[in-house]
């Protein structure tokens, strides 16, 4: 394999992770705001970077280089990484959704404890 091939690689492997990570940069903006008419344009852009990293991806030399990554057995420890991000991802959900409401109820009790040490005026 050449310099200039390994080089090109390299390039294409980088391009596509940075429009990846952006994509999904975008994608969770979308998500985190929560309404639809906002960011209807985030959700499209991410979309769209996914979609040309996809792209970019596909084509024959990044086949011929995803074919020798997959021969080494990477794919274990890529699967080992996904489980994980997905079980960091189902764990934050969780922590976020259940944390909500005991905030809530905290700054309620601090509320009421404010009300108590104030005077009752006539």
């Amino acid at each position: 394999m050449n310099d200039e091939l390994s080089i090109s690689i390299v390039a294409n492997f980088l391009l596509i992770a940075g429009l990846v990570l952006y994509g999904f940069r975008l994608f969770a903006e979308y998500h985190a705001r929560g309404k639809w008419a906002k960011n209807v344009s985030g959700l499209l852009a991410g979309l769209g970077m996914l979609t040309l990293a996809l792209a970019l991806m596909l084509t024959p030399k990044n086949a011929q280089v995803i074919a020798r990554i997959a021969a080494t057995g990477a794919a274990r420890v890529f699967l080992g990484i996904s489980s994980a991000f997905l079980l960091a991802g189902i764990a934050a959900f969780g922590i976020i959704t259940h944390s909500k409401p005991l905030r809530l109820l905290h700054e309620r009790k601090i509320q009421r404890d404010q009300n108590r040490e104030l005077p009752k005026v006539p």
